[in-house]
């Protein structure tokens, strides 16, 4: 295995007595984009009702972040493979910090959509170089294993600490300081950072290669539009037309990365049957993850009438069933297998979906806190593992490619599955049977049904929403028997694909 470092660098990597402060630092980023991801599920409602999107926007509100973002991680990887991985974490998280100004003051949908767009951007920096980095911190197996457990548990601290510090400042203030929590944030990450985090870049990397950036960002971008498009409106000679543009894309980028002397990607990894297995689970795990994850602060607030701090700590069990799993999932790996941890984690995954698609809107809290707690240990032990075997199985030279391959099917699936679920729950809320004179933007969204109420009769508005909100359960509970079936195929997947795959237990 090759090093990234020069020998005395790396001598300095192992015995740095402040690597675990350095930690603290990369997982502070970690932290924020967890926090950013779960606060825009809690002001949806919000930016509904001040912004009056219509329902396709709402969706590109939610995710387009995930579409730039997934177009561009591997670039960004490669690129800070090259410069520095700390130099692109620290330059990326002052854009993320600046641009969190601008979704903060947004006065228009379309104006919401750019700001969005150009945080993926920023954020595409962010990941890959906090994984990359603690590859190169943490050369003892146990340890590293330990790192990304930690790293994966604050990722999923974010999720718990997003809606309650979100919901405190919604109870409060506008939807828009929400997203002014990233600045002070994003400082002390840069002040502290600046100090203690190591730098570290491959030697010779050779040109950052821009043709490949953009098939790369056409590719991804095209593929994932085009699954939107044909999941909203059905096929068109439009969605096939970008699909097979972006397709196009990505064989041209894959061709290139073959023949380059120095490519963004060495597409070399994915021999690696461990390797691309934990890249498809990633996949395909926060795919079916995503209908979940961007509709249950709107079922929570919307649906069952909660406040944003109540619904905030209704989403807790998640977080910390996923933080103790997160924490564990190393030794779990080692005493059982990566299969077993893997494989038991998705199965939790699908079996706590299932069990969402027998809900209604008055289904009580010990219900839905036993189903969130289910899942959140599952994606908590099968995320921070396939993490650790992407990591563990590259070269450190590679790390930042590797990092980025992984974070891209994590945004990949997000966007996917935003495109497809979120498409379920709106075609099946859209039909719902409503009083005449209802507005149409009733049935774009439950917030525009929200927003309607209050320009209707008492006795229609009452009969519209409770009418509305039965179609959104109806639409959430369909999604969520479809991510279950993908969750409980991927299980099986990985138990091929993962066999005898083992985590390196060091000396």
């Amino acid at each position: 295995m090759t090093s990234t470092l020069q020998p005395t660098t790396t001598t300095e990597a192992v015995r740095r007595p402040d690597r675990w402060l350095a930690l603290a630092v990369l997982v502070l980023a970690v932290l924020l984009v967890a926090v950013d991801a779960t606060v825009l599920g809690l002001a949806t409602p919000y930016i509904s009702e001040d912004l009056a999107p219509s329902g396709t926007q709402l969706l590109w509100i939610g995710d387009v972040y995930s579409f730039v973002i997934a177009g561009l991680l591997v670039s960004m990887g490669s690129l800070g493979d090259r410069i520095g991985r700390k130099r692109i974490l620290l330059a990326g998280a002052t854009a993320f910090g600046l641009i969190s100004v601008l979704n903060a003051y947004a006065t228009t949908p379309e104006t919401m959509i750019a700001a969005r767009a150009l945080l993926g951007v920023a954020g595409a920096t962010l990941m890959p170089a906090t994984l990359a980095l603690i590859r190169n911190l943490f050369h003892d197996p146990r340890e590293r294993s330990l790192a990304i457990g930690i790293w994966g548990a604050t990722a999923s601290a974010g999720t718990a600490v997003g809606p309650i510090v979100g919901g405190l400042l919604l109870e409060h203030f506008w939807w828009g300081s929400v997203f002014l929590i990233n600045v002070p944030v994003m400082a002390v990450l840069v002040l502290v950072g600046i100090r203690t985090l190591p730098e570290s870049r491959t030697p010779d990397p050779g040109p950052w290669d821009l043709p490949s950036v953009i098939l790369s960002l056409v590719g991804m971008i095209g593929v994932v539009y085009a699954v939107k498009e044909a999941a909203t409106h059905g096929l068109s000679w439009a969605s096939l037309g970008t699909g097979l543009l972006g397709v196009t894309a990505l064989l041209g980028f894959v061709r290139r990365q073959l023949t380059l002397p120095a490519p963004l990607l060495d597409m070399r990894l994915f021999r690696n049957r461990g390797f691309s297995g934990a890249v498809l689970a990633d996949l395909l795990t926060v795919l079916g993850l995503s209908g979940l994850v961007f509709f249950l602060s709107q079922y929570l607030q919307l649906v069952q009438g909660r406040a944003p701090f109540e619904a905030g700590l209704a989403e807790l069990p998640a977080a910390i069933g996923a933080v103790a799993a997160g924490l564990a999932a190393g030794r779990v790996a080692r005493r059982f297998s990566v299969r077993a941890a893997v494989c038991g984690g998705l199965t939790a995954i699908g079996l706590g979906l299932a069990a969402l698609t027998t809900i209604g809107a008055s289904t009580g809290y010990p219900v839905l806190g036993a189903i969130l707690l289910a899942v959140g240990v599952g994606a908590g032990l099968s995320f921070t593992v396939t993490a650790d075997v992407i990591l563990g199985s590259v070269p450190k030279d590679q790390a930042g490619a590797a990092s980025a391959v992984s974070e891209t099917a994590y945004e990949l699936g997000a966007a996917l599955g935003i495109a497809v679920l979120g498409s379920i729950v709106t075609g099946v809320y859209r039909d719902f049977p409503a009083p005449a004179g209802t507005p149409q933007g009733a049935h774009e969204s439950l917030g525009g049904a929200m927003e309607a109420a209050g320009h209707m009769p008492a006795a229609a508005a009452g009969e519209m929403l409770t009418s509305a909100r039965e179609a959104f359960v109806d639409g959430l509970s369909v999604a969520s028997g479809v991510g279950a079936a993908v969750l409980l195929a991927t299980a099986a997947a990985a138990w091929v694909m993962l066999r005898n795959q083992r985590l390196d237990s060091g000396s």
